[in-house]
């Protein structure tokens, strides 16, 4: 028979928040969202939605090379979230949890024969540093260049590299964050963001 308050038991004493949880509400106002939500609040789903929908969908649309099946993903994610609502634990913050969901659809997506690897066009927001405004126009030339290459370079990358430099480079995960995202060691991570670097910047060299 398990004491009383075991965080198993169903049937804890209400108002029991476990240390990770109470930890997680104070520093992460995603996490404070969803535990609203899981209390009944809709307005916090919708709330969650608005702050994370742009986002998701540059990154899968990053990750699958189709901007159509990104915003499907995008849905499927939000599904998911909603379906976990009752069972949603904080034990990491939001944003990795989230990001694994991503992650894993957007790798499935990939697995699919008749997935097609159409890419965005250079046109629109690639997340990537650009140069400041007011520069000269060159600089703002060379910079966007140099942007839209290492676009295309990442896209051509290996998707668990892809992932990886993405969530790092970009969304400015941990290397801890984004290993529970992938799944895998944060050695691993580490490895992955090495070689994709590696790549990306070798590429952008043979292009000048």
């Amino acid at each position: 028979m398990r004491p009383a308050g075991n965080p198993r038991n169903p049937g804890r004493p209400s108002g029991f928040d476990p240390p990770a949880e109470v930890n997680l509400r104070e520093v992460d106002p995603d996490v404070r969202l969803m535990l609203a939500f899981r209390a009944g609040d809709p307005s916090a789903f919708e709330g969650l939605f608005q702050r994370w929908a742009s986002r998701l969908l540059r990154y899968l649309g990053r990750m699958v090379c189709d901007h159509a099946i990104a915003e499907e993903l995008v849905q499927e994610v939000f599904l998911r979230v909603h379906r976990a609502r009752d069972r949603y634990r904080p034990e990491a913050r939001f944003s990795t949890w989230i990001y694994r969901i991503a992650t894993n659809l957007a790798l499935n997506e990939l697995r699919r024969p008749q997935h097609r690897d159409l890419h965005y066009s250079l046109d629109e927001d690639d997340g990537f540093p650009q140069a400041a405004e007011g520069s000269p126009v060159d600089e703002v030339v060379h910079a966007r260049r140099r942007s839209d290459a290492a676009v295309r370079e990442l896209e051509g990358l290996p998707e668990r590299q892809r992932a990886a430099l993405w969530l790092v480079a970009v969304e400015g995960l941990a290397y801890a964050e984004v290993a529970v995202a992938l799944e895998v060691s944060e050695k691993a991570v580490k490895a992955l963001v090495h070689r994709a670097r590696s790549t990306v910047a070798a590429k952008l060299r043979e292009g000048e």
